[in-house]
């Protein structure tokens, strides 16, 4: 099924030859680092099966990303379609999928929209967010549905030092840019709680550049600037009712007004909102864990045309879910556990059926044995509309000396037609079947305290994948399952530190094709460029540190049949931070410094070369 992989591997073994010739003052990585998203219990990232990455509070700070499109453009498997700028709609693509086989969560919460399937990762604020974990390749036999692609964990802020911490910071710069955040966290005893608010805003760009023939642009012709605002409200507390027992909750709140270009909508009130409650039991030493969960996810739109009151659309996703985690000897465990998700669509848009609900139950193993490690997870999914769903995971990884390991994996997943694909009045497809796939992965890393690297190789094949033709007169499309995609790609990363500098790289091709056998047969999927790429370089020089990021992308198609091909580009980025007293920086950042115009998504705009300047007070501990 393979066929490239022999070589790939092969070419891989090469780069620990590579990675020895590096040098290091200061650990590259925290071989301590744990991930949860991979296999929902904490396992040591350096021993994670599945290809993950993790980006932490202090890594978000240094790039100093203005929002998570920002933060995430360009790393390992990652592609990011936008449509004008910030807080303009967004898809994100992992591993070549669609842009809804990406699950999304929220500290352990669903996130996303039950009708357009994908989640708003444009109104996600970056200054909510303490820790992002994002798992490459099929995690449905965990999940359930939309984990084709994979899985992206976001946790809420929320510090883990004792005593006060509190923060602000104030910036502005290009296109009237403002923003504002100010928080604290307090941990005592036997408790802790959190409070984040945020302000952050922007005059934009013009979104569009006006309209083609029929189904091309924003069907309009707005040279205007295109503004965004985002509020947003963090609250996380959490409370130790015995040496075994813990409960917290956590709120994000996020209410954005964005305005675009369109011939119907020209402005959206949004409301991203995120709750939920978790309670554990974990004795320590103990061989059983238990743990409750309860969440709600809602997203919210009310559209206008100017002033004008269009349409309002308001999704919920609640969900609940029970896990137990056994010991069953010292380097064997077993996790069994139950979901249960109901989704529900109201608002002024009448869709035939709006209301269904998902109950899966899950099982999962890991193990290891000398120098190799195992993993195994099966999830049966029950969903009100497509009936039983069985999917399932294998992981072996084989160490050798000096932290070298190979792995391989493989899963099974499948998506859930949406609401929109389903009943979205005038595209109605209520004929559509779920998607399913298969993958295979087989990687190579290296983790040390100078260095780390890592080399993967995948395969997937999505049956049934979910696509929309428009034959004239149809203005909004039909959907259609075609026969088949095939998804083949590389990954390669790589970061040390050396003399002072901290260097990041990141590497992604991939190959995803229409194997449908119809006109589009051979046909790369639209917008995911092949080729991506990302370079981080940090320096210290006491009290002054400073960094450039270098990414790119490489040529896409903006349509299924490959006569509208988009450009590739690379960017540059700038960044200074200087602490001039114990408690108070200055952060200055210029964005595409070299003024590059490119395109992610045919007819929409990308912004020019930006400045940034960010004061921040936090007292030093």
């Amino acid at each position: 099924m393979l066929r490239p992989l022999s070589t790939a591997v092969a070419a891989a073994l090469f780069l620990p030859l590579l990675a020895s010739t590096a040098r290091a003052d200061s650990a590259a990585v925290d071989l301590d680092e744990v991930v949860v998203t991979g296999t929902r219990t904490e396992v040591p990232l350096v021993d994670s099966l599945v290809p993950a990455q993790v980006i932490d509070r202090a890594a978000i700070e240094r790039s100093q990303a203005r929002d998570l499109i920002e933060l995430l453009r360009g790393r390992a498997g990652v592609d990011i379609g936008n449509t004008g700028g910030r807080g303009k709609l967004s898809s994100l693509y992992l591993r070549g999928a669609e842009s809804d086989h990406v699950l999304v969560l929220v500290d352990g919460v669903k996130f996303g929209s039950a009708t357009a399937g994908m989640p708003a990762i444009q109104d996600l604020p970056v200054a909510q967010i303490e820790r992002i974990e994002i798992i490459r390749g099929p995690r449905s036999s965990l999940y359930g549905s939309e984990a084709i692609g994979g899985v992206i964990q976001i946790f809420t802020r929320g510090g883990e030092a004792d005593g006060l911490s509190p923060y602000a910071t104030v910036g502005g710069g290009s296109h009237g840019s403002r923003d504002a955040s100010a928080g604290f966290d307090y941990r005592g005893e036997r408790g802790w709680i959190g409070a984040h608010g945020g302000y952050d805003s922007t005059d934009g760009i013009n979104a569009c550049r006006g309209s083609g023939t029929l189904f091309q642009g924003c069907f309009a012709d707005e040279p205007d600037d295109d503004g965004y605002r985002n509020v947003s409200l963090n609250l996380r507390g959490g409370f130790r009712i015995n040496d075994a027992t813990t409960l917290e909750g956590n709120f994000l709140n996020a209410a954005g007004d964005n305005e675009f270009d369109g011939s119907w909508t020209n402005r959206s009130k949004t409301l991203q909102q995120v709750t939920g409650a978790q309670l554990r039991y974990a004795p320590e030493g103990g061989r059983i864990g238990l743990s409750a969960a309860l969440g709600r996810s809602k997203d919210q739109s009310d559209d206008y045309q100017g002033d004008a009151f269009v349409s309002s659309l308001d999704t919920r996703r609640d969900s609940a879910s029970v896990q137990a985690d056994v010991k069953l000897a010292a380097a064997h465990s077993l996790s069994v556990g139950v979901d249960y998700s109901n989704d529900r669509v109201d608002g002024t848009t009448g869709y035939t059926v709006d209301d269904r609900d998902n109950t899966g139950v899950f099982l999962a193993y890991s193990g290891s044995a000398g120098r190799h490690r195992f993993q195994a997870s099966v999830r049966n999914d029950d969903n009100e509309q497509f009936g039983n769903h069985l999917t399932g995971g294998l992981g072996w990884g084989l160490s050798f000396d000096n932290g070298l390991r190979l792995n391989a994996t493989l899963g099974t997943g499948f998506k859930a037609p949406t609401f929109n694909d389903l009943y979205y009045p005038g595209s109605e497809s209520p004929w559509l079947q779920p998607e399913e796939s298969r993958s295979l992965n087989l990687g190579l890393s290296q983790f040390s305290e100078r260095f780390h690297w890592s080399f993967d190789v995948y395969e997937s094949r999505i049956d049934n994948l979910i696509v929309f033709v428009y034959p004239p007169p149809d203005f909004l499309g039909v959907g259609s399952n075609i026969d088949e995609a095939r998804i083949r790609g590389a990954e390669l990363t790589f970061g040390t530190s050396f003399a002072g500098f901290d260097l990041s790289t990141q590497l992604s091709h991939v190959d995803p094709r229409d194997r449908s056998g119809g006109a589009n047969d051979g046909n790369v999927l639209a917008r995911r460029a092949r080729s991506t790429g990302r370079v981080d370089l940090d320096r210290e020089f006491g009290p002054l540190r400073a960094g450039i990021t270098v990414q790119g992308a490489g040529s896409r198609y903006d349509n299924a049949a490959n006569t509208a091909r988009l450009g590739g580009y690379a960017t540059t980025d700038l960044r200074l931070e200087y602490a001039f007293h114990r408690d108070w920086s200055l952060l200055a950042r210029a964005s595409n410094v070299f003024d590059r115009e490119y395109e992610t998504v045919a007819w929409y705009y990308q912004p020019g070369r930006e400045y940034h300047v960010v004061l921040r007070w936090r007292p030093a501990r």
